[in-house]
């Protein structure tokens, strides 16, 4: 057995040659395999693959949503969107076909078409389905004003005077006799209703006096609109 001489300097350890490990670079960092490095670079990787699996699930379930909602969508408001003829002709025949297998296909292949929209377009169906749903921002606008100043008038004359002032074109007798007949018209105050959270039943003077300040606001004076229950409740 050889005995170093003590008189020599210790042998330099690090100019030793030694196995190299197995590895690779991340950003030019050494990444040895099987290090708690690699282990959880490893474990990030498969978590971002499934979280795209589960996304791109998630948008072809949601697009192919779109494209059903799209057969029931409006016609002035189909017409409003960028659509190729082919999509349009597609949407048509899946109205048209009632053969369960043949619309299942059908709207297979709308949703195919639906993947292939660019996003602005896909933001506006989805903003053509919502204004079909809840109306649109003027429409709502138009309502809220409508029973503000339907209550209002029926409350004070001055409110009648400041809108016949501000729409001189009004019918002023019409006005003042629907608003006199809605105020005798007024049901008494049912607290137990009231505590229901229901409306009380109002007439029918009532109801065209908001007719007719729709109908001034949304300038559709020839042909007012009728307003559904729920837009009668008196405004809070």
């Amino acid at each position: 057995m050889a005995v170093r001489d003590p008189s020599q300097p210790p042998p330099n350890f690090l100019t030793m040659p030694r196995k190299l490990k197995k590895g690779y670079y991340v950003k030019g960092q050494f990444v040895a395999e099987g290090s708690e490095l690699d282990l959880e670079l490893k474990r990030e990787l498969k978590g971002t693959d499934t979280q795209s699996r589960t996304d791109l699930k998630r948008e072809s379930t949601e697009l192919q949503k779109l494209g059903e909602d799209l057969l029931t969508l409006r016609a002035d408001l189909l017409a409003r969107l960028d659509l190729s003829d082919k999509f349009r002709d597609a949407i048509a025949e899946a109205r048209r076909i009632t053969n369960f297998e043949g619309k299942r296909r059908q709207m297979q292949f709308i949703g195919k078409l639906m993947r292939l929209l660019e996003p602005e377009v896909l933001e506006s169906v989805r903003a053509a389905l919502d204004e079909q749903l809840n109306g649109s921002a003027h429409e709502n606008m138009v309502l809220h004003q409508s029973e503000q100043w339907r209550d209002r008038m029926i409350a004070d004359d001055d409110a009648v005077a400041e809108w016949i002032n501000n729409f001189p074109q009004t019918d002023i007798q019409q006005l003042r006799t629907l608003v006199r007949q809605a105020r005798k018209d007024a049901p008494p105050k049912d607290r137990a209703a009231e505590s229901k959270g229901l409306a009380p039943r109002q007439g029918r003077s009532y109801r065209e006096i908001f007719q007719l300040v729709r109908a001034q606001l949304s300038g559709e004076n020839d042909s007012p609109l009728e307003p559904d229950d729920e837009n009668l409740k008196p405004f809070a």
